[in-house]
């Protein structure tokens, strides 16, 4: 598994400001026992009498396990970017890339990944040097993506690829890419596909025609409304590519245990809105899938199986589990809204 990250633009020192000022401002509620620590200004209130306590500090509002540190001191956000071990460190990064690309690598795809990421980094750059790697034996990307891609841990990317291993990468361009993504709106995409391989839905087939599409035509029954998946709000677990706000909400919503991500592209739509038209496809830059079943021979043969049919039959599983949590999860949620709607009903009446 590995991490690389791409930029052609140095990140500006007002974005920097924006972390801080996240880490500083945002909470005006004190607690009236602790009124001599105001968290929204970090100033002693001159209105209490006596030193502050410094033991008493609470901030509802800082991450979760911080609450009893001062809003300043708080360092939710972190990135990939390597620094020095000598020197300052506001002197360490010469350059700070904006997209964060993840593959999850077999072995025998070296060269494909080579190519890959020579799309990001340019062919005159040993990008093995700079990337990140992490060594994992048969587990997927969406097992690391949760363990390893955390919103607070990307937050400085403003892209994040999310990509297989076994992709042809001869007609893309990311830079190009990320163009037609801004010029276009989208928050969640995926570059075509070749039509003539690979092919699962019609959504993500490559359109010769338009740069971009947001739209398709399913099989006769396959789509109840034309603004929902696989009709539109969608593109496939394969090559999907998030903005900095759809991954923080994406990262939620993949399963801890569930590693295959196996019906995560049905529920992407839950992240933006409106869907319909912030997820899509771009067609001017496009990818082929070559399909190596890398993932499948690391499964386990039993009952007489192959290997890749128990895999099989994992990814299955976890789709119909999977569904079956978020339906849950709904019903649940709008239980709990008719609950509390009752209770404020009385709370009136009384």
């Amino acid at each position: 598994m590995g991490i690389f990250s791409r930029s052609s633009i140095s990140r500006k020192s007002k974005d920097g400001m924006k972390i801080i000022a996240t880490a500083f401002f945002g909470e005006d509620f004190v607690p009236e026992s602790h009124k001599a620590w105001s968290s929204s200004k970090g100033l002693f209130d001159g209105s209490s009498s006596g030193p502050i306590d410094k033991s008493k500090i609470w901030v509802p509002s800082n991450p979760r396990g911080a609450e009893m540190l001062p809003p300043g001191i708080v360092a939710a956000e972190s990135d990939f970017y390597l620094r020095r071990l000598w020197g300052l460190p506001h002197e360490d990064l010469t350059s700070q890339p904006r997209y964060l690309v993840t593959f999850t690598v077999g072995i025998n795809q070296k060269e494909n990944i080579d190519a890959c990421v020579k799309k990001f980094s340019g062919n005159e750059f040993e990008w093995s040097k700079t990337a990140i790697h992490i060594s994992v034996r048969k587990q997927t990307k969406w097992w690391y993506a949760k363990r390893f891609l955390h919103p607070d841990i990307v937050a400085r990317y403003d892209y994040i690829f999310i990509w297989d291993e076994d992709l042809g990468v001869e007609n893309f361009d990311a830079e190009e890419y990320i163009k037609l993504v801004k010029k276009h709106g989208l928050e969640i995409s995926q570059p075509g596909l070749e039509p003539n391989k690979g092919l699962t839905w019609q959504m993500t087939k490559r359109r010769s025609d338009q740069e971009v599409h947001k739209i398709t035509e399913e099989r006769p029954g396959w789509c109840s409304d034309p603004h929902l998946p696989p009709c539109a709000a969608f593109v496939e677990i394969m090559a999907p590519v998030f903005s900095r706000d759809a991954w923080r909400c994406v990262w939620h919503v993949i399963q801890n245990d569930l590693v295959h991500g196996w019906g995560l592209d049905f529920a992407l739509r839950r992240c933006v809105e409106p869907a319909h038209e912030k997820i899509g496809v771009v067609d001017a830059q496009w990818v082929v899938h070559q399909s190596f079943p890398s993932l499948g021979n690391q499964g386990e043969a039993t009952d007489g199986k192959a290997p890749w049919q128990g895999v099989r039959e994992r990814c299955k599983k976890e789709w119909t589990m999977f569904q079956s949590r978020m339906a849950n999860a709904e019903k649940d949620y709008f239980k709990s809204l008719q609950v509390e709607g009752s209770s404020n009903s009385t709370a009136t009446t009384i």
